[in-house]
């Protein structure tokens, strides 16, 4: 048996066998050895053998596997030499035990934290969160987020931020948003009101919401003055809030052509609950005497009368109102004229008002309610306006008495333009030749245009030689008027229409461009 295991070919693959010795390149490829050694070499005599040692030596990953088997003449001592020897090598290949990498992740964290701390960053609501396992990674981090205008307050407010790596979140994501066309001069605020964009995936999270809005017929090149304006709403879900809102929009009357114009000019209603905000205020609306659709061109024209708070702003605001004796059944037209009577401060402004309207025109508490109904917008004018329209009024001839009663009946008096006024009052003097009393009866004359209609149509009346009051001759539509001129005589209750606000007339489809082209009235026509 001793001779055919000599006659075995052995294949050592690099390997060089002595007696009591073994070499291994580790280099070389990982393949099985099957290695026969003794101690006092193999001796020809079968009866002697002794302490063979078979050993299958697998070298993988730099380690060494040794499986081996001895019979029980191997003494102690030769095993423990080899498993010292053997020990001594595997050790320069071992890896960390997880305990010890736990401590040096703990030690690293340790590290970042002081960092942290030492620039005056609260690290508390970090534990847990994936963080650079160095300082100079870090300071990176901090360093990007300061560049970008967010002071270590901005910081505090949401640390998580610092969770985002530079180069794989923050660059791609506002690489993204520059692209749509958002302001680099907004990023600051822009990353103030949602930092958690920085978390967003471009494809995944954000790229689905711009095209979201699109698809309401947000036009492209104001995609990003929502963005700037509401930028929370890239953390919407599609099929949440979103879309909920604006179906019941859509449901109540606004129409589907004005959603675009709608979004643009107050995004924020793509975070309003329906059931919590959206509609209890239009019911609410309803109940004091709106009409639902009426309320949807409202919400046409002002969409952000429905951030006004319901509770602690809309309903205050409607209690001061009637507090100031204005009556309950002119609420709806008040609100209707002048929406953001509901959203303003009102109450201090209300009794403001009516002191400076007292101490002015010496305005009695009775009349005071009577203006706030006829032009809801005095509770917003300034003082130095309203004094300069009243010197005005007396420079013309009127007196105080005279004053106070043009203002009651047209209110507006106190918020046109003066250089208009001016030009009107000279043409009524010099052209038309009618008394002061006339102005005193229909102080409205000052709020038709000059041109378009009070010059044409007095020519008209003129040459035809009729006699008519001031107000049957500018107070109806130019259809009207042509009726007018064919009458040989006038009636007199055409004579004494008054003019007041018809809430049909908001109700009206409207006919001008689609308010995807959305631009907030201006107050140009008041003072």
């Amino acid at each position: 048996m001793i001779q055919n295991l000599m006659n075995m070919k052995i294949r050592s693959y690099g390997c060089i066998t002595k007696p009591g010795l073994l070499l291994v390149h580790p280099d070389l490829p990982c393949k099985p050895r099957l290695i026969f050694a003794s101690s006092n070499g193999v001796p020809s005599n079968h009866g002697k053998r002794i302490g063979y040692i078979t050993r299958l030596q697998y070298s993988v990953a730099d380690r060494t596997f040794v499986s081996r088997s001895a019979n029980s003449s191997l003494s102690k001592v030769d095993t423990t030499h080899l498993e010292q020897r053997q020990g001594g090598s595997s050790s320069l290949y071992s890896r960390p035990s997880i305990l010890q990498m736990k401590n040096q992740r703990a030690e690293n964290r340790a590290r970042v934290y002081e960092f942290l701390k030492g620039i005056g960053i609260v690290p508390d609501e970090l534990d847990g969160l994936e963080l650079p396992v160095t300082v100079e990674v870090m300071r990176e981090r901090v360093d990007f987020l300061h560049k970008l205008g967010l002071t270590i307050e901005d910081i505090n407010n949401y640390p998580l931020v610092l969770g985002c790596s530079v180069k794989k979140n923050m660059i791609p994501v506002l690489d993204y948003l520059g692209k749509l066309g958002v302001r680099k001069s907004t990023f600051t605020e822009f990353l103030r009101r949602y930092p958690q964009v920085l978390h967003a995936s471009v494809v995944v999270d954000l790229s689905p919401v711009v095209k979201y809005l699109q698809g309401m017929d947000i036009k492209p090149n104001d995609i990003p003055r929502v963005l700037e304006r509401y930028p929370e709403v890239l953390g919407f879900k599609l099929e949440g809030t979103m879309s909920t809102s604006v179906a019941y929009l859509v449901g109540i009357g606004v129409a589907r052509r004005e959603i675009g114009g709608v979004l643009t000019s107050y995004p924020e209603i793509l975070g309003m609950r329906v059931g919590r905000v959206i509609k209890p205020l239009v019911e609410y609306l309803e109940s004091l005497g709106i009409p639902r659709l009426a309320v949807a061109r409202l919400i046409e024209k002002r969409p952000h009368i429905l951030g006004f708070g319901l509770e602690e702003r809309v309903k205050a605001n409607v209690e001061s109102l009637q507090e100031f004796d204005v009556r309950k059944t002119s609420l709806a037209s008040i609100i209707a004229q002048y929406p953001e009577i509901i959203g303003i401060d009102l109450k201090p402004k209300l009794l403001n008002q009516r002191n400076l309207l007292h101490s002015a025109l010496d305005l009695g508490p009775e009349d005071f309610p009577t203006i706030v109904e006829r032009m809801p917008q005095v509770v917003s004018l300034g003082k130095t306006p309203i004094l300069k329209h009243v010197d005005f009024l007396k420079d013309c001839g009127f007196s105080l008495q005279q004053v106070r009663q043009m203002v009651v009946g047209c209110p507006q008096l106190l918020a046109l333009n003066l250089d208009i006024m001016k030009f009107s009052f000279d043409y009524y003097l010099k052209e038309m030749g009618r008394p002061l009393d006339d102005l005193v009866a229909f102080p409205a004359f000052f709020t038709y245009g000059l041109e378009s209609t009070i010059r044409p149509r007095h020519q008209m009346v003129a040459k035809k030689g009729l006699k008519c009051s001031l107000s049957w001759l500018l107070n109806c539509s130019d259809e009207k008027f042509k009726e007018r001129m064919n009458y040989d005589s006038i009636e007199l209750e055409e004579m004494e229409m008054v003019s007041s606000f018809d809430m049909n007339t908001l109700m009206e489809p409207r006919r001008d461009e689609s308010a995807s082209d959305y631009e907030e009235d201006s107050d140009d026509e008041y003072a």
